[in-house]
């Protein structure tokens, strides 16, 4: 089976945005990126403009080791129902996976 790490993003990859920005503006800075920013803030009724990313983020990050196998992985997002897990070396963030992630590899997948 496959290992995470062949299909994760790496860490110096990923957008960031600081616990007290704003949503507008982390919104803003990830605009061509998907985000949970409509499901949290818009359908939550907050206010873009005054919240910040803390109260929508999810923390702590749930991590899987690099080493682990795709389905590890599925079945560890499917169990916690998150869409996003962090990849970890000897306990260190060194990437990130997404479902996303996921399906892009299984869809370019050879077929038979």
């Amino acid at each position: 089976m496959v290992p995470v790490k062949s299909v994760m993003i790496p860490v110096e990859k990923i957008r960031r945005a600081d616990r007290d920005t704003t949503i507008r503006a982390a919104a803003e800075q990830l605009r061509d990126h998907n985000t949970d920013i409509v499901r949290r803030c818009v359908a939550g009724g907050l206010d873009a403009a005054k919240a910040t990313v803390d109260q929508i983020m999810s923390a702590p990050v749930l991590m899987i080791d690099e080493n682990k196998t795709l389905l590890d992985a599925n079945d560890l997002m499917a169990q916690s129902h998150v869409r996003h897990l962090g990849v970890s070396r000897s306990g260190k963030l060194v990437g990130m996976l997404s479902v996303r992630d996921l399906v892009v590899f299984l869809t370019n997948l050879p077929r038979k």
